[in-house]
């Protein structure tokens, strides 16, 4: 038996939370995770307080909220993640001739933490440590759009939540849902000039043994010289990843 209780309630709600495709009502969390009714209200209200549980007031649902997002991401970031990409970031330079970066969701940013440079190519903003808008980069489009909907609903629940940086990209919610849709269509994520002017970027998510996406490989080219084969060189490295953070 836990001697706190109110934390382990606290951390089965969580696990229960990231095991559901779509937010879910309290009555299911309360079934699950064997609270009361009084103590489920109190718990998740706490929760939702510092950003753990996000509440979706029109449906009656609660999912996961950023600072849930920001624990995964940072566990993503250690150095296993880290140590796995390098090698196949290294290889997807040599065969593209252009930087590659891996980056994770922190928030509503991606922060970039493995960068691997081609010869002879410019330093970019992406550099290891950076946070950019994830609405306006390759990887953190790749990254949303494996999201549930309701996850991204609840990481951009209006206007204010979209920032810009030279006057381009997404500025609400169904602009972004029409992007990402696009996105899944296509099998990879792009961007040009949103970044950085006269550049351009292509990303594909690494997922984990759930499917469920902990990161983003991308590669960035001049917006006029984008290298032939890019995309699935791109799409096959993040696989490559997705199997061996998975064991598969």
């Amino acid at each position: 038996m836990s001697q706190v209780p109110a934390a382990t309630r606290a951390l089965r709600v969580l696990r229960f939370l990231a095991s559901q495709p779509d937010p879910v009502p309290i009555e299911a969390i309360m079934r699950s995770c064997d609270l009361p009714r009084s103590t489920a209200y109190h718990l998740i209200n706490a929760m939702i307080d510092e950003g753990f549980v996000a509440h979706l007031p029109e449906e009656r649902r609660y999912g996961l909220g950023v600072a849930a997002f920001e624990v995964g991401s940072g566990y993503s970031r250690q150095e296993p993640l880290q140590r796995i990409a390098r090698r196949l970031l290294a290889e997807l330079v040599d065969r593209t001739k252009h930087n590659a970066h891996l980056a994770v969701l922190h928030g509503r940013d991606v922060l970039y933490v493995v960068e691997e440079r081609a010869p002879g190519r410019p330093p970019l903003v992406t550099d290891v440590g950076v946070r950019l808008p994830a609405h306006l980069t390759a990887s953190g489009r790749a990254i949303l759009a494996a999201l549930p909907p309701a996850q991204v609903r609840a990481l951009y629940p209006d206007r204010t939540a979209f920032v810009d940086r030279h006057g381009r990209g997404p500025t609400s919610l169904p602009a972004l849902r029409i992007l990402l849709g696009e996105t899944r269509q296509r099998g990879y994520a792009t961007e040009d000039g949103e970044v950085t002017p006269g550049f351009a970027s292509v990303a594909a998510a690494v997922l984990d043994h759930n499917g469920y996406p902990v990161a983003g490989v991308a590669v960035t080219h001049p917006s006029d010289t984008e290298p032939p084969g890019l995309a699935d060189a791109v799409r096959r490295t993040a696989a490559a990843l997705s199997g061996r953070l998975s064991g598969r």
